[in-house]
């Protein structure tokens, strides 16, 4: 069996709830941190992608996005399964022909600026796609972006925000990604808030205490869309 490849675009967003559902299944990864450094990455070795978040826009012009967008188009090239969060559904969406502009607004945290919930709403097709399985038909969901994405007649619509629509969208077949951050821990979310620029005015011991009223139901979807991932990639049957 091939490994799972883990692309991080900053320390701080790590695979979260990912990491807990790769043990209890006993699935080889690997996990290169971009921020750190831009490996030779040979993809042949590899039988899934997942992309996490940072701060980076797809659409910059970096070294470091250069190197992902590329390394990204290979694997699309090659039809590999591949799950992008938050910066990596943007990097998908843009590499499979879509765009990436700024939002009206940007979703940061649980609640939006009338102190309502950050939910996700799943269209028709995402009620019926195997990535979902198991979901509500509408969630919370954790957010913390800018910008948003345009998708090609292709593309595919799963999932629905109030403030920012396109949530949870099919790129290609075996290749989605989301808006919103399911993979949160609650370490990581003290980490975010301890070192995210967007993050640390906000009061961490009520984020975090908003968490901890949801936990259980969030970790159970966390882990649900990360097994489904596995099972659609084929290492977990």
């Amino acid at each position: 069996m091939k490994k799972l490849l883990i692309i991080q675009n900053i320390t701080r967003e790590a695979p979260g709830l990912l990491i807990d559902v790769l043990k209890n299944y006993n699935v080889s990864y690997d996990c290169f941190d971009l921020s750190q450094d831009l490996p030779t990455i040979m993809l042949e070795n590899y039988g899934a992608m997942v992309i996490l978040g940072g701060p980076d826009s797809a659409n910059d012009q970096t070294p470091k996005m250069i190197y992902e967008r590329e390394l990204v188009k290979k694997a699309l090239d090659t039809k590999m399964p591949i799950l992008g969060i938050c910066l990596g559904l943007q990097i998908l969406v843009k590499v499979a022909g879509g765009s990436v502009k700024k939002n009206h607004i940007q979703e940061i945290g649980f609640l939006d600026h009338n102190q309502e919930q950050y939910t996700v709403d799943l269209t028709r097709d995402g009620q019926d796609d195997l990535l979902l399985k198991n979901l509500p038909k509408k969630f919370p969901i954790f957010q913390l972006h800018g910008e948003t994405v345009e998708l090609t007649d292709c593309m595919v619509l799963l999932g629905i925000g109030k403030h920012c629509r396109n949530q949870i969208v099919k790129i290609a077949p075996g290749v989605y990604g989301l808006q919103g951050h399911l993979e949160l821990t609650e370490s990581m979310l003290e980490d975010w808030l301890t070192h995210d620029v967007d993050l640390v005015s906000y009061d961490k011991k009520e984020l975090v205490g908003y968490y901890k009223t949801m936990q259980e139901h969030y970790v159970i979807m966390g882990k649900t869309l990360c097994e489904n991932f596995l099972k659609l990639a084929g290492f977990v049957k």
